[in-house]
């Protein structure tokens, strides 16, 4: 059976993809997370009482920033193909705790990176973010538009993932798939998220909290179209490109 590490395991969006992997069958799957209190940790917790029952799966709590902790992780395990979906995520709260981001969106992403191209990893697939689109006005938006010009710290870290992994798969030939996901909703989502507040507050009888005075769109993608785009991408690791002059 391939050998998968799934990053962020406890979180939405890995809940629902190790969870796939594991009923689909064929993998040996290991997942880590640092469950950290962005939100509530139980509801992490309560993912994980549900995944820890299924058959090929393995939890570590670990921090992707722990460089010497993740050294030892990859030099322990052998990988097929990593999939990291670990992040800092949210954008109002890189104002408030901007290092979060650099710790786990930079950081860990680096950590990841050495990892894969020591042990001799075959695909790297990670999630970036529909926010790396920044201040572009252009829509449809086409992974052919400029993201030079991020409008939040989130994003900007998003950005620099991408660089990196370009870096590497153009230096150490690492196969890398990123993925831009657009606001992805569904059962075991985030509370923080947009779906769940305006729900709460109608419940509650109070008025919603919109920003820039209603006047927004917003792109959303059900959790398991991210997961079955994720599941295709297993079998076919990303192949070099020339987008320019050497």
């Amino acid at each position: 059976m391939k050998k998968i590490l799934v990053t962020g395991a406890a979180g939405f969006i890995g809940f629902h993809y190790v969870k796939r992997l594991a009923e689909q069958g064929g993998f040996d799957i290991i997942g880590i997370d640092n469950l950290n209190d962005y939100y509530d940790p139980a509801l992490k917790h309560a993912r994980l009482d549900i995944l820890t029952k299924l058959p090929n799966f393995k939890f570590e709590e670990m921090d992707m920033a722990l460089r010497y902790k993740m050294k030892e992780f990859f030099e322990t395990h052998q990988f097929h193909t990593v999939v990291n979906l670990a992040a800092q995520a949210g954008v109002r709260y890189s104002i408030e705790n901007p290092h979060a981001y650099v710790d786990s969106n930079l950081e860990g992403f680096m950590n990841i990176l050495e990892g894969c191209r020591h042990s001799g990893v075959k695909h790297l697939i990670y999630a970036s973010s529909s926010s790396v689109y920044g201040a572009n006005t252009l829509v449809p938006f086409s992974t052919s538009h400029n993201v030079d010009h991020p409008v939040s710290l989130y994003a900007a870290t998003k950005k620099a993932g991408e660089l990196m992994a370009h870096t590497y798969a153009h230096l150490y030939k690492l196969p890398c798939t990123g993925l831009r996901f657009f606001t992805v909703y569904g059962p075991w989502g985030r509370p923080d998220m947009a779906y769940f507040k305006f729900t709460e507050k109608i419940l509650k009888g109070e008025p919603i909290e919109i920003f820039n005075h209603g006047d927004m769109r917003r792109d959303f993608t059900y959790i398991d179209d991210i997961v079955e785009s994720m599941v295709r991408l297993l079998d076919h690791p990303a192949q070099p490109t020339r987008t320019g002059a050497a």
